[in-house]
C-alpha cells in the first residue's frame, strides 16, 4: 500500500506545514494558511480546539464559528484555557464545563489541570487531534504558553495528534531577555527554564517543548505563518487585536508586560482596574520623587510620567494612588525586563512603604529569589540585571535551535 501523504504526517512526530513565499508586508496566520486548504491536514480526523476570544480570523470572526459551519472540518469538541473559551471570566478564572450556545459544542475547562486529568479529558472529548490557536504576548508567566505546554503533554499520555496553529509574537522575537525560571520554582506561571520575555511564537515554543522538556515527545504538527518578521510589531499587519485577558487590552500593554507585572509580587497596584494595566504603577503615599527617580536613569526608549489614578478593583479599588505611567516612544530601544527591574529598585528607595507579597509571588514571576534578594541587599539595575547573563546566553543558544522565522 502506497504511503500517502496524510498517513506520512500522521507518522511524523514533528511534521510543519512549511511557509511558502509571501508578498512583502503580507502576514498569513496559521489558521488562514490551514483554512486555504481546506482543512486538509485535519481531513478525517475528530478535531477539539483549544482557544480562546483571539482565536479569530482577518474579518474578525471567532475561528470556532468558522470551523462549525464548514464541512470539510469535524469540530467536535472546544477547550477553554484562563478566562475561558469566550472570554468571560477575570483573572484567575474560567468558564468551567458547558455547552457553547452559538454551536452547541461541548466546551472542556483545561484551566489549572495538567497530565493524566487533563489527558482524561481528552480522551473523554471524544478527540483525536487537539488544536491549539491562541494569541500569545511574549511573557513567560502569561499562563497560555503554559496551556500550550500542558495540553501538549496531556494528548501524548492520551495518544492524540497535536496540533499549533502559529500567531506573530506582537512585540516581536528579536531576542529573549531576562531571567530564566529555575526548576524549584515552576508553577502555572512558569512551567519550564525559559526567559522571561522568550522571543518566540507559540509554534516555536511547541518544538522548543517538544524538544527540550516534555517526557517524550508528542505527534506535533505546526501550520506556520506567512510574512511574519521578527522584527516587527503587532500594528505592522493588518490583524485586529483582540484583548488575550481582560487586563492586556491593546498591544501597548504587552509591550510593557514582561516587565511591569512584576508589581504583581509587591503591595504597589499593576494598574490593573484602570484603562492603562501595566503602563500604571502606584500605591498610597508615593509621590513625585518615584517618576524623578527612575527618569533620571535615562533608560533607553522610555518615559515616565507622575500619575495618581484610582482603581476600580484588584490593588486599592477606589482609592486614590500616586505613582508612574510609562511612556514608550521608542520600541526597538525599550527594554521591559531591564525597565521592570528599574521601576522596583527604584520603589524601594523612594517609598518607604515598599513590600514583597507575603508569598514571595515575585519569586515565581522572576523564576528564582535573586532579583529579590538582590534589591533586598540593596543592588542597583546593572547589578541585579548582570546576575543572569550566563543563564540568558545558555538559554539563547537553545532558543536558536527551534526558531521557525528570519
Amino acid at each position: 500500500m502506497p504511503l500517502t501523504r496524510r498517513a506520512l504526517l500522521a507518522a511524523t512526530p514533528a511534521a510543519t506545514l512549511t511557509p511558502a513565499p509571501s508578498k512583502p508586508g503580507s502576514l498569513r496566520t496559521g489558521f488562514e494558511r490551514l483554512a486555504e486548504t481546506n482543512y486538509n491536514q485535519l481531513n478525517g480526523r475528530r478535531i477539539g480546539i483549544v482557544t480562546n476570544p483571539t482565536g479569530i480570523t482577518r474579518d474578525a470572526r471567532h475561528i470556532v464559528d468558522v470551523m462549525h459551519a464548514d464541512p470539510h472540518v469535524n469540530l467536535t469538541a472546544v477547550f477553554g484555557p484562563e478566562h475561558g473559551f469566550r472570554g468571560t471570566a477575570q483573572a484567575g478564572g474560567s468558564e468551567g464545563r458547558h455547552t457553547d450556545p452559538a454551536t452547541q459544542l461541548p466546551v472542556y475547562d483545561t484551566y489549572l489541570k495538567s497530565g493524566q486529568p487533563l489527558a482524561d479529558i481528552f480522551k473523554a472529548s471524544g478527540v483525536d487531534t487537539v488544536v491549539f490557536d491562541i494569541q500569545d504576548v511574549g511573557a513567560r508567566f502569561y499562563t497560555y504558553v503554559w496551556t500550550l505546554y500542558d495540553c501538549m503533554e496531556a494528548a501524548r499520555l492520551a495518544g492524540r495528534r497535536f496540533v499549533v496553529l502559529d500567531r506573530p509574537n506582537p512585540v516581536t522575537g528579536r531576542t529573549a531577555q531576562g531571567p530564566v525560571l529555575h526548576r524549584e520554582f515552576a508553577t502555572f506561571v512558569g512551567r519550564q527554564p525559559i526567559a522571561q520575555a522568550h522571543g518566540m511564537t507559540v509554534a516555536e515554543l511547541a518544538r522548543l517543548f517538544n524538544g527540550q522538556f516534555l517526557k517524550a515527545p508528542v505527534p506535533l504538527e505546526t501550520v506556520l505563518m506567512t510574512g511574519w518578521k521578527r522584527s516587527e510589531f503587532y500594528d505592522a499587519w493588518s490583524l485586529p487585536w483582540v484583548p488575550p485577558s481582560p487586563n492586556m487590552p491593546t498591544p501597548d500593554t504587552a509591550l510593557v508586560y514582561s516587565g511591569t507585572c512584576l508589581f504583581e509580587g509587591t503591595n504597589l497596584s499593576e494598574g490593573r482596574g484602570t484603562t492603562r494595566p501595566f503602563e500604571l504603577l502606584g500605591a498610597e503615599g508615593i509621590d513625585s520623587r518615584w517618576a524623578a527617580a527612575v527618569n533620571q536613569l535615562a533608560l533607553p526608549g522610555v518615559h515616565f510620567r507622575e500619575a495618581y489614578f484610582a482603581p476600580t478593583f484588584s490593588k486599592f479599588q477606589g482609592r486614590t494612588v500616586g505613582g508612574v505611567q510609562l511612556h514608550v516612544h521608542d520600541r526597538a530601544a525599550f527594554d521591559p525586563v531591564r525597565t521592570g527591574i528599574a521601576l522596583l529598585v527604584t520603589a524601594k528607595k523612594v517609598w518607604s512603604g515598599f513590600a514583597w507579597r507575603s508569598d514571595h509571588w515575585i519569586d515565581n514571576l522572576t523564576g528564582s529569589a535573586r532579583v529579590r534578594t538582590a534589591i533586598d541587599a540593596g543592588a542597583g539595575t546593572d547589578e541585579v540585571v548582570a546576575e543572569w547573563q550566563e543563564e540568558l546566553r545558555v538559554f539563547r543558544g537553545i532558543r536558536t535551535e527551534y526558531l521557525l522565522y528570519k
